[in-house]
């Protein structure tokens, strides 16, 4: 059993392969066209969804209908039909069929139905229509709509017909190659199908075709066919149709192009020094093919061609003589040949081959110039004389010999001059720098000389200054084509007896670069009125060109003009400074670019300030090289550029920053004349006004003090002394307290200090302080009680104090009825009082009223003493002695005051305390300084 079990295996194994080899073959045999496009589609992913279960088993795929035609090429631009036939398993009629371009539905109006089972489309062919046609089948609601067939529409153009077709046979080796080769132009539009090109060639005996490229391809012929006709075309074909070019009948011999001729040689010789011997060899044999040939040539270096004429080569030579050829000159050679009848094509040029003519003496004149340079010498010139070599030198020229005026000739020797028919350029040989008068005329003369001979003589007339002809009317230029040209207009001149002709012979034109000086000059004839400077100008550089009319060899006044070969942007900025700055305004000034870096001429410059953020600009001329700009904002800061413009660019100068001044300038001297002669006119004012005013401001700032003599205190008693006896104020100081005793003369106000206390109070001050000169008693040389209690004012010391009373006592004072002395036992001591007021005396004391008035007298007794107050006791009282002795009276006695300071009661002016008239009234009792008298 177990070896039966394998065996079984492998039998089912077997019979499931021969099974499914049967489903498949029955699947490949029953797949139609329906089925491969729907796994077409299913391969290429078809957004639509195609349902084609109907119908479908394992074994078979059953189709509904067909597209005709199967997958075709169309052409863009053109209407295709298409036409979608139904099958009878498609259970669908024409109503139920629609067109699809990919997943755009075709339009019902471009359907055509024939019959039930068949409906047809027309559509227009574009490169933007989808590629794949579909025919469809409406579904039911519950089914998806169905494929029933789709075709592959592949676009293009038909092929386009070649032109220009043309075929040669060239040479190969020593005969003309077998394979003829053709080439024409394809058309134009781009080959989207798949397109291919045929050659064809067709002879009488045999007809040869070739696959070929798109614009050429060949024939092997096997051999070329000479002598004979032949006939050549090109097909080409694809998808959409074929189409010829046009037959070209040609004869053999006109496909033929040979080499060109071979060993070209040139030989030059020494007696012909204008000729040149060319000699080559044929490229093929004259059997096959009979040539002519073309010669040109040129000197190195230049590339304009020369050819020799055709009839001169046209006969089968090997060797030609160029003729009318410049001595010692460079030439280059070329040779070529082509069928002797014309037919066919020319060879290539030959190599080239080289070689120079022979020397000859110069065959024309040098050419003479001289530049004048100013001297410091008064009424004298520099002419500095210079040459370049002769147009046709011949040769390599050696020397100059020169001779000016009446002089002998003098030989100049040139080794650098390197003049030859290769370069177009000539040195200028500088020869002479010679001092010249301005009242000499002078002619110099001029010869070159190579190794064969002397060239013509040249001469030019320097005339005196004041002898010079005319110059050109006017002058002007432009530049064409990257050249510069000058215009002028001839002089105008008549006939005269000056010893030039008047006559212009020809133009010189002068250019000088302002860069780096270097000059040169060319001649122009005498009719010419326009030309192009032939010198090697630069770009961007300025020249003063100037024009000469030449008279026979006379030199007439130039005129110049500065011009540029190309303009440009100048290269920097002017350099811009600020010269002055003002309140409202600032002047700027910068320096002219230099003429090298200008690039341009100047056109104008623009002057750009900015301040605050804001930007002005100013345009200026040309000749302008300070500008004073205007308006401006006082105390403000600037930043300003100058920009210089050409026609062609500007460019800017570096920026520069200022400030505007605060004041104008000569207003801060102004401001200040004017306020100090403000302040001395106030000051004069000021002065009158103090001495107009002087009476009243001395009263307001030093208030008067009152004379103690003229006080009325001096008219209580009617027996004063006169006048006459007052000491001098100035022999007395300040009045002190002076301290008497009533009983032995002794100092009575010590033992009144001792016995009487002092109550330091303000209020004492001022009752022993009198306004008006009262008497008071506790006078002391110090400071008073109140000035104590005051802390000691500053501003009223003892010093400045006015002391108005002299000492008094209490015996009666002046006649007046002493009061009665106090009881006995008492305790109570005769005191003093004073007066220490500085205050003026009150009107009514100064001027008292009434009769009584009159007698008062000015008391001698209250003047000065000289001391001051600083006296002691002693002298105190040696004055009271002094003061009564004088005055011849006796001593009377006051009233005491009461311990306690009280006031008295006043009583009716000139009563006694009991009522009865007393002999003189007391003074009038007070409220504070006077104290109260009986």
């Amino acid at each position: 059993m177990s070896c039966l079990l394998p065996l079984i295996c492998c039998a089912l194994m077997i019979v499931s392969f021969v099974l499914t080899l049967v489903i498949c073959f029955q699947i490949t045999m029953k797949t139609t066209t329906y089925g491969l496009f729907r796994l077409c589609k299913i391969h290429h992913a078809f957004p639509s969804s195609i349902d084609l279960m109907h119908g479908f088993s394992l074994g078979s795929i059953t189709t509904y209908g067909t597209i005709i035609p199967q997958s075709p090429s169309v052409e863009i631009g053109k209407e295709f039909t298409a036409t979608c036939v139904l099958y009878t398993a498609a259970k669908a009629t024409a109503e139920d069929i629609y067109w699809k371009l990919k997943n755009v539905t075709v339009p019902k109006e471009q359907y055509t139905k024939i019959n039930d089972s068949a409906v047809s489309v027309t559509i227009t062919i574009t490169n933007e229509t989808a590629n794949w046609l579909l025919c469809e089948k409406k579904g039911s609601p519950l089914n998806r709509n169905q494929v029933i067939h789709g075709i592959l529409l592949t676009k293009g153009y038909p092929p386009e017909k070649p032109v220009n077709l043309s075929c040669m046979a060239v040479q190969s080796g020593q005969k003309i190659s077998s394979n003829v080769t053709c080439t024409w132009q394809p058309g134009t539009r781009d080959e989207i199908l798949k397109t291919t090109y045929t050659l064809f060639g067709s002879l009488i005996v045999s007809n040869k075709s070739s696959k070929a490229h798109r614009s050429s391809g060949y024939i092997d012929f096997g051999t070329f066919p000479s002598f004979m006709q032949l006939a050549m075309w090109v097909e080409v074909e694809n998808k959409l149709g074929k189409v010829r070019s046009d037959i070209l009948d040609i004869y053999a011999a006109d496909l033929v192009k040979t080499n060109p001729p071979s060993d070209v040689n040139i030989l030059s010789e020494n007696n012909f020094s204008r000729t040149l011997l060319v000699s080559w060899k044929h490229p093929i044999h004259v059997t096959y093919v009979t040539l002519k040939y073309n010669i040109r040539f040129c000197t190195v270096g230049s590339g304009d061609w020369t050819e020799v004429p055709p009839n001169d080569t046209e006969s089968y030579k090997e060797s030609f003589r160029l003729q009318y050829l410049k001595p010692d000159t460079e030439y280059v050679v070329q040779v070529r040949c082509i069928h002797h009848m014309g037919y066919g094509y020319w060879s290539d040029w030959s190599a080239n081959s080289t070689a120079r003519t022979p020397e000859d003496k110069p065959t024309s004149k040098p050419d003479l110039w001289r530049v004048i340079i100013p001297s410091q010498v008064k009424s004298e010139r520099r002419v500095q004389v210079m040459c370049k070599d002769p147009v046709e030198s011949n040769g390599r020229i050696q020397g100059y010999s020169i001779k000016i005026q009446d002089g002998n000739w003098e030989t100049v020797a040139v080794n650098d001059s390197d003049l030859d028919s290769r370069s177009q350029e000539r040195k200028i040989i500088p020869l002479y720098q010679i001092p010249w008068s301005d009242k000499r005329r002078g002619l110099i003369e001029l010869k070159a000389w190579n190794s064969v001979g002397e060239s013509p003589q040249a001469s030019l007339v320097i005339p005196k200054l004041t002898q010079e002809p005319p110059s050109v009317e006017w002058l002007s230029w432009f530049t064409q084509q990257g050249r510069l040209w000058v215009k002028w207009q001839p002089p105008n001149v008549t006939a005269t007896g000056e010893p030039y002709r008047s006559e212009v012979t020809e133009y010189i034109l002068e250019w000088v670069s302002v860069s780096d000086g270097a000059m040169d000059w060319q001649r122009e004839r005498r009719h010419t009125r326009t030309a192009a400077i032939k010198g090697n100008l630069q770009k961007f550089n300025r020249y003063n060109i100037s024009v000469y009319p030449m008279y026979s060899g006379w030199t007439g006044k130039p005129l110049t003009i500065a011009a540029f070969l190309e303009q440009g942007a100048p290269l920097e900025g002017p350099s811009v400074k600020v010269r002055r700055t003002g309140k409202n305004d600032a002047e700027l000034e910068w320096m002219e670019i230099p003429l090298d870096k200008q690039r341009g001429f100047i056109t104008n410059y623009t002057i750009f300030f900015i301040t605050g953020g804001k930007e002005h600009s100013i345009v200026v001329s040309t000749d302008t090289y300070s500008y004073t700009v205007k308006r401006m904002a006082s105390n403000s800061k600037y930043v300003v550029r100058v920009m210089a413009s050409t026609v062609q660019g500007s460019t800017n100068s570096s920026d520069l920053s200022f400030n505007t001044l605060m004041y104008a300038p000569g207003q801060i001297e102004a401001i200040v004349v004017a306020v100090c002669i403000s302040f001395l006119f106030s000051v004069v004012l000021t002065m009158l006004f103090c001495i107009y005013k002087m009476d009243s401001i001395k009263k307001k700032i030093w208030p008067p003090v009152p004379d103690p003599s003229n006080s009325t205190i001096a008219k209580w008693s009617p027996d004063f002394t006169s006048k006459a006896d007052i000491p001098k104020e100035s022999a007395l100081g300040d009045v002190s307290i002076v301290e008497v005793d009533v009983f032995d003369r002794k100092s009575l106000c010590e033992e009144d200090k001792a016995g009487l206390p002092l109550k330091k109070d303000k209020y004492l001050s001022e009752e022993h302080s009198s306004g008006i000169g009262g008497s008071s008693c506790l006078s002391s040389p110090h400071q008073s009680v109140s000035d104590s209690d005051e802390g000691g004012d500053e501003g009223q010391t003892t010093a400045s104090t006015v002391q108005y009373s002299s000492v008094v006592a209490s015996c009666g004072y002046k006649g007046q009825t002493p009061c009665p002395l106090p009881q006995s036992g008492s305790s109570q001591t005769p005191s003093f009082t004073r007066s220490e007021s500085t205050q003026p005396l009150l009107d009514s004391e100064e001027h008292p009223e009434g009769p009584e008035s009159q007698r008062y007298l000015r008391n001698p007794y209250f003047g000065r003493l000289p001391g001051g107050n600083n006296g002691d006791s002693g002298d105190l009282e040696d004055l009271n002695q002094m003061e009564m002795k004088k005055q011849g009276l006796a001593l009377r006695r006051f009233c005491p005051l009461e311990e306690d300071f009280q006031q008295t009661t006043p009583t009716e002016e000139g009563q006694s305390p009991d009522g009865q008239p007393g002999p003189d009234p007391s003074y009038m009792p007070q409220l504070s300084g006077y104290r109260p008298q009986c």
